[in-house]
């Protein structure tokens, strides 16, 4: 194995993800009215979700930046224990009220077929082809929706999924972000079904310091392809953890459309399901 080129790859993984650890994201005005007023986490003297300038406390930490714009230099959030689910009807309200829609995540964006699914678990053997079995006993619910950016000016059609888990424990959550880790490391190259193909997978688990609106993140890059992708295009994927719930947003790419480009959308969205978590779990 080529160490550098390993070294390389790790150190662009790396960049890349740190636009997403501690992204905050304007929560938009969808078909239920306007968005949510800012959490506990985001009066800190940062902005608010909404996009509202919340104004520091009376003693502010010495260590949290007042300037217009910042983010907490940490986060504080902590579940109220009467929200977190506690069967599998409140995890199925929570997955369900959280994951974003089309009239949430992006501009522009539209239903996949299909849209909507859950009540099952992925699983990734030795065989590096994905599966799917029943939910593991450790884990309420877990409910995932697709959006698409259509094709369109030349441009190709962008992929888009959220995904949604509430386990029956902290714990069982944080493991679910070292084992998703491991799995790019065990399995660089994967099939996800239909045609479709990730290859050169890394993921990277980002220190706790820097994730600024999750308990957890973790961010993985790789490569894409699959009927009517027009080629090989870039994949970016993250994943972070509030309590024992987890989410999950991927973004697959398309013709015309720059890693940068995938990194916003996938900033955004991963910043608004957060935000969408918090506000089920305050």
């Amino acid at each position: 194995m080529n160490l550098m080129l390993v070294g390389t790859r790790v150190a662009a993984v790396a960049a890349a993800g740190a636009l997403l650890a501690g992204c905050g994201g304007s929560e938009s005005k969808g078909k239920d009215g306007p968005g949510p007023k800012p959490s506990g986490s985001a009066k800190q003297g940062g902005p608010a979700t909404g996009g509202e300038k919340t104004g520091a406390s009376k003693k502010p930490d010495p260590k949290q930046s007042t300037l217009p714009g910042a983010l907490p230099s940490a986060y504080d959030f902590t579940p109220d224990p009467d929200r977190v689910p506690k069967n599998a009807a409140q995890a199925r309200k929570l997955t369900r009220d959280a994951a974003l829609g089309e009239n949430d995540w992006t501009a522009g964006m539209v239903r996949h077929t299909p849209y909507e699914s859950g009540g099952s678990w992925p699983v990734l053997p030795d065989s590096c082809v994905w599966t799917r079995s029943a939910l593991p006993p450790g884990i309420l619910d877990s409910f995932t929706r697709r959006l698409d950016i259509p094709a369109q000016g030349g441009k190709g059609r962008v992929q888009g999924a959220v995904t949604v888990t509430v386990h029956r424990t902290e714990a069982g959550a944080d493991r679910e972000i070292k084992d998703t880790v491991q799995e790019s490391f065990r399995c660089p190259d994967q099939e996800l079904g239909g045609g479709q193909r990730l290859s050169g997978l890394m993921s990277l688990q980002f220190d706790p310091k820097d994730v600024r609106n999750a308990d957890a993140s973790l961010f993985e890059a790789g490569k894409y392809t699959g009927p009517e992708s027009g080629g090989v295009q870039d994949y970016v994927w993250s994943k972070s953890r509030i309590g024992p719930v987890t989410t999950a947003v991927s973004v697959k790419g398309a013709k015309g459309y720059t890693n940068t480009d995938l990194l916003r959308i996938a900033a955004e969205g991963g910043a608004k399901v957060l935000y969408r978590v918090e506000l089920e779990l305050k």
